[in-house]
């Protein structure tokens, strides 16, 4: 049996386990939170009724999954020579062949597809943030950036940030000073989280060559690019004064908590790989915790 037969035996038997890896649904699902979030308030600050407006938001969730699934299956095909070499990345069903090019292409544009589909008929605005979300994580963050410059993170940071906007004009149908500050706060909050990862798996990218900070510029340099996006997530609260002075309390403490635990980088005998994980997890709980107090926040104003 020759690899092209292997690979179209091995992908008649994907698991749903292993299509959630093809299409980093743990990447979608933390970014669905953010989407939901912008339009949630959309209809609390624009006196949109929920109930009316459930048929929408649901096309807006079902649509984003599938760009963003697609888009992650598309970056999959692309990275399978790099993946190879990174030993956590070796067990994708990318690499070990439990799927064929052919069928992950397939996969890849169908869902690209059939999510624009329902963006664009939601409205065109929605539509067209989705479309540049893909082509900006395809191509100038997998293509390019990713294995051209050490700006890669921050380049991929922008098509990364794009769910809330998509959120906010699937019921409004145009953007705010609001929506923008959601778009923000995921903006600056994908470096750290970012770093964080790529300081664990250093070695990985120097081995498959790939231009990230902390394995080309060293763990300082990639502390002090951590501290820059900290310090911009600061003022992002109060953009969001609409939701009331408690809720600016709460995200900034948010943030003061993330600026302490990067504090303490600077203390003797650190172990690097521990600390980055601590980074790593804050960031995870900083998401969520952000996003659901915007939808709390928002929902105890409405009563």
């Amino acid at each position: 049996m020759n690899k092209e037969q292997t690979l179209s035996h091995n992908s008649s038997r994907v698991t749903f386990k292993e299509l959630q890896q093809i299409i980093k649904m743990g990447l979608v699902q933390g970014n669905l939170l953010p989407a939901f979030a912008g339009s949630w308030l959309a209809i609390v600050l624009a006196n949109h009724s929920f109930l009316s407006s459930i048929p929408q938001i649901l096309m807006m969730l079902v649509g984003s999954t599938l760009i963003m699934g697609g888009a992650c299956a598309l970056n999959n095909y692309y990275d399978q020579d790099i993946d190879s070499i990174m030993p956590s990345k070796q067990q994708r069903p990318t690499v070990n062949e439990r799927i064929s090019d052919r069928n992950l292409l397939i996969l890849s544009f169908g869902m690209m597809l059939i999510g624009e589909a329902l963006l664009f008929a939601l409205n065109i605005p929605s539509g067209v943030i989705g479309l540049i979300g893909i082509v900006g994580y395809v191509s100038f963050y997998s293509i390019w950036s990713k294995r051209h410059t050490v700006w890669n993170t921050v380049i991929g940071s922008f098509p990364g940030a794009v769910p809330p906007l998509i959120g906010w004009t699937a019921i409004e149908g145009n953007l705010s000073l609001v929506a923008v500050a959601l778009f923000l706060v995921v903006f600056c909050w994908q470096p750290v989280h970012f770093y964080a990862l790529a300081i664990k798996r250093k070695d990985e990218y120097s081995l498959a060559n790939i231009p990230m900070l902390p394995s080309v510029k060293g763990f300082s340099r990639t502390r002090v690019s951590m501290f820059i996006w900290l310090v911009f997530l600061l003022p992002l609260p109060f953009l969001l004064s609409t939701l009331g002075t408690t809720f600016i309390v709460i995200a900034t403490l948010l943030n003061l908590g993330w600026v302490y635990m990067w504090l303490t980088s600077f203390k003797k005998d650190l172990d690097q790989t521990k600390w980055a994980t601590k980074m790593f997890v804050y960031s995870l709980n900083y998401l969520v915790v952000f996003f659901v107090l915007v939808v709390v926040v928002s929902l105890i104003q409405m009563f």
